[in-house]
């Protein structure tokens, strides 16, 4: 929608005048017990401070009359508030506006009648006298006495005339209404605050030679902007979840600049209101080049290789925007990149020998964390590369902790997972150079044999030979410092792969990543690494296991300074 020529403004309800037709291509009065209540209460809780309602889309007819294009609920609901004031004798005036419809003169008549002989003769009669009786108990509810209704109605009154308002959005003569209507109402694409934000904009800019100018200047930057941050490896290192999904991408930077209460908590138009009270006092230019130079921020952080890995390591993995932004200003960018490591050093709140006693089943949170950090770092540290860490297909994916080498089995309980673990396992034991001929020969045919008549009990102990053959004797010290749980078996999958291959040994893995990878699927580097034992010396190479010693080589990998993630950790604590 076309918005550089709208005209926009927060609007008193109390100083709402004039005549305001609804025509026909709208349906009738519709509101609810829930609605209008919702609205009451609104008005009651803001208690006397500045309040924005929802927006007011309105077309001039001519001086006095509006076509009412967005907002004839809620503007019908606030003229029967009055009514009612009125009627019941708590105020000695009504609604300072009047509403007419295209199709159906009589309700404008009963809107001001509202008998409640007529209420079910017409379904918008209904509504209408529904709507009065629901307002009628509110303030009984809130005042059981007349006193006390006296002054709750005193107090509604002063907030709409002193303190709520409508955001009054005076649409371009041009644009056709039915079409914003369809967009607003059966699209269910409401006005947002860079919309209305971008309409304060404009109107500023005009008035006085060669504002004109000025307008389309800033409607290009606007543009341009909005541009940059639909690339979508760009924003996919700075959006934090509350921006993630936002169909207008400038708004993660308004966000920022009005600062205030996120989530939930944060008022309706919370970030309009703000930037109107920036740009009344300090001027549209200086508002706007705070958007503007908050923009070359962020891009500033894309071109670097280490600010877009930090960044995109914290914002994924919670961290907001807004708070970094708040951690960069003033410093500069050596001083930025200390923060940065500090924060993620806190982010991880891991030693050394915490890192060494990670659990897949206590801390999968934690390893997670770590093994995103390996690969972002793994990444970022490659010398004179152009390559990224691609935060866009992170974002896409949902990911899971894999084990490396899964020793056992025993989560599979259909017998479709049980024949799928062993065709997989199958395929691999017919190509295991180190085995037996014999051993392999009666494995493939008992294998072969099971077919349709196979159950737990005889997949459990099928499988548990299987894995053996598949799995180096070890020490028990060694086995101890390396289960499978442990962060040296894990490593960063997508999710989505059939429970057979999450709890199939190593080789079958091996087999599984080198076929995902040659078919261009997006396997993390270091998972990548894993599988091809980038990490262990080649003296110690026994490419179909995943030993004591690859799991060695990983965890120091891991906990390397110039490699891993061994920068980020904290210092050991000395012993007492």
């Amino acid at each position: 929608m076309s918005i550089d020529t709208a005209i926009l403004e927060l609007r008193l309800i109390g100083d709402i005048v004039g005549s305001f037709r609804v025509a026909r291509y709208q349906r009738g009065y519709r509101w609810g017990k829930l609605e209008v209540e919702r609205l009451l209460n609104d008005i009651w809780e803001s208690k006397g401070e500045p309040y924005s309602l929802q927006p007011v889309v309105v077309k001039r007819d001519n001086e006095t009359v509006w076509e009412l294009v967005d907002g004839q609920q809620r503007l019908t609901t606030l003229y029967l508030i009055f009514v009612y004031m009125q009627r019941a004798g708590l105020k000695n005036v009504g609604p300072q506006y009047s509403i007419s419809y295209d199709t159906k003169t009589q309700t404008r008549d009963y809107l001001q009648e509202l008998d409640p002989a007529l209420a079910n003769s017409n379904i918008d009669f209904f509504h209408l006298h529904a709507a009065h009786a629901c307002i009628q108990k509110w303030f009984e509810q809130k005042g059981p006495t007349p006193l006390k209704r006296q002054e709750v109605a005193d107090d509604v009154f002063r907030y709409l005339c002193k303190s709520v308002r409508v955001i009054w959005y005076e649409a371009p003569k041009e644009l056709d209404s039915t079409t914003l209507f369809t967009r607003l109402n059966v699209g269910r694409i409401p006005l947002t605050d860079a919309e209305l934000f971008k309409a304060l904009l404009l109107s500023q800019s005009r008035g006085g030679a060669g504002t004109s100018d000025r307008i389309h200047e800033i409607a290009a930057q606007w543009d341009s902007i909005e541009r940059d941050l639909h690339h979508p490896d760009v924003w996919a290192f700075v959006a934090d979840e509350a921006a993630a999904d936002s169909p207008t991408r400038i708004t993660l930077l308004l966000d920022t600049l009005a600062g205030g209460p996120r989530g939930r908590l944060r008022p309706r138009f919370h970030t309009f209101d703000v930037l109107r009270d920036k740009v009344e006092k300090s001027g549209m230019e200086a508002v706007w080049n705070d958007v503007v130079q908050l923009h070359a921020l962020v891009l500033g952080w894309y071109e670097s290789r280490d600010h877009y890995h930090k960044i995109g390591y914290l914002v994924a993995v919670g961290q907001r925007f807004s708070d970094l932004v708040a951690l960069a200003s003033g410093k500069t960018k050596s001083e930025f990149g200390t923060l940065l490591d500090a924060r993620i050093c806190d982010s991880l709140d891991l030693t050394p020998s915490g890192v060494a006693a990670l659990n897949y089943e206590s801390d999968a949170h934690k390893c997670s964390r770590l093994l995103l950090l390996m690969n972002v770092e793994t990444v970022r540290r490659m010398k004179d590369s152009t390559e990224r860490y691609s935060f866009r297909i992170h974002r896409r994916q949902t990911w899971s902790l894999e084990h490396i080498h899964a020793q056992q089995a025993e989560n599979l309980t259909k017998a479709e997972q049980w024949k799928e673990w062993l065709r997989l396992h199958r395929e691999a034991l017919a190509d295991l150079p180190s085995l037996d001929e014999l051993r392999r020969e009666e494995l493939l045919h008992r294998i072969d044999d099971v077919g349709d008549k196979i159950d737990r009990q005889v997949f459990q102990a099928l499988a548990r030979e299987i894995t053996a053959v598949f799995t180096l004797a070890d020490a028990p010290n060694a086995v101890m410092a390396h289960s499978v749980h442990s962060v040296s078996n894990l490593a960063l999958l997508a999710s989505g792969h059939n429970s057979a291959l999450n709890n199939a040994v190593f080789e079958v893995k091996r087999r599984r990543i080198l076929e995902l990878d040659r078919r261009g699927a997006y396997i993390p580097i270091c998972t990548r690494q894993v599988f091809l034992k980038y990490y262990t010396d080649a003296d110690a190479q026994q490419f179909h296991f995943w030993s004591t010693r690859d799991r060695e080589s990983y965890l120091n990998a891991i906990l390397s300074s110039s490699g891993g993630v061994g920068a980020y950790l904290k210092m050991e604590m000395p012993q007492s």
